[in-house]
């Protein structure tokens, strides 16, 4: 089902590829998705910027993701949401907000704390994305993010832009609507990732980090993978374990408050 929902702002969002008893872009969480079906229907829209979405806007900031996932919600009639990576911390900032939801499954949010990661290295990220040196933009992206397991910071350089320059042409020229968007398309989407961790540091010096979260929010419930890395809620074929994940995500959303 891939209707369009309208925004505050009037954007369109694909109201997503659904999954039910009957991100990256929503394709790369579907096998999560189908794990979560016998119990949820589930819905995987497309962030702005991503998949079927149009362009971010020039006026972006958290409160669009915000205003988007309200809209959802409503056309839906849901009431429980999950957000990975920078997408968790827009289900954080929309569970503080608004009522329509009920329980929030946030997972692997970047919060800032006192080991803070650089930022420094988006404006050389974002000279290579306008350049066209995607892979090597994304090797900047991972690098400066941290993203990734140690082993992969130990590589060369080089080395790294040549294995994203090959992951880039075996992932093909699909546009994400009937599959998997390629990377090449989702780079530029970083950036805006970038800017959602830095508007939410003002409202995290109250939240603190994940260790404080648990005990601040109530009936929070702290599960940690061992082994999994920060693509675990990721289809199978980008390293992640979806059927672990939707385990504990069923045990948590059905369990009574």
């Amino acid at each position: 089902m891939n209707d369009t929902v309208t925004s505050k702002d009037d954007y369109l969002i694909p109201q997503g590829r659904r999954a039910g008893p009957a991100m990256e872009s929503a394709w790369s969480h579907f096998e999560l998705a189908r794990a979560l079906s016998d119990s949820f229907t589930v819905y995987l829209p497309d962030r702005r910027g991503r998949g079927r979405s149009g362009p971010h806007g020039p006026d972006f900031i958290i409160q669009k993701e915000v205003e988007d996932l309200d809209a959802l919600l409503s056309k839906t009639d849901s009431h429980f949401v999950m957000g990975v990576s920078a997408g968790a911390i827009i289900a954080l900032n929309a569970s503080l907000e608004l009522k329509a939801i009920y329980k929030a499954i946030i997972f692997e949010p970047p919060l800032m704390t006192e080991n803070l990661v650089s930022v420094d290295w988006v404006d050389r990220y974002d000279k290579e994305i306008s350049a066209g040196k995607v892979a090597t933009a994304l090797v900047t992206g991972m690098l400066g993010s941290q993203m990734g397991p140690p082993a992969l910071h130990r590589m060369p350089r080089w080395f790294l832009i040549m294995m994203s320059k090959l992951m880039m042409t075996l992932e093909g020229s699909s546009d994400g609507s009937d599959g998997p968007i390629p990377m090449k398309v989702l780079a530029p989407t970083l950036h805006y990732d970038v800017q959602l961790i830095l508007e939410f540091e003002d409202k995290q010096q109250d939240l603190a980090a994940v260790d404080r979260l648990e005990k601040m929010i109530p009936n929070a419930k702290r599960v940690e993978f061992a082994g999994f890395h920060h693509g675990a809620t990721g289809n199978k074929n980008r390293g992640g374990h979806p059927e672990t994940v939707a385990s504990e995500i069923k045990s948590f959303l059905l369990a009574q408050v």
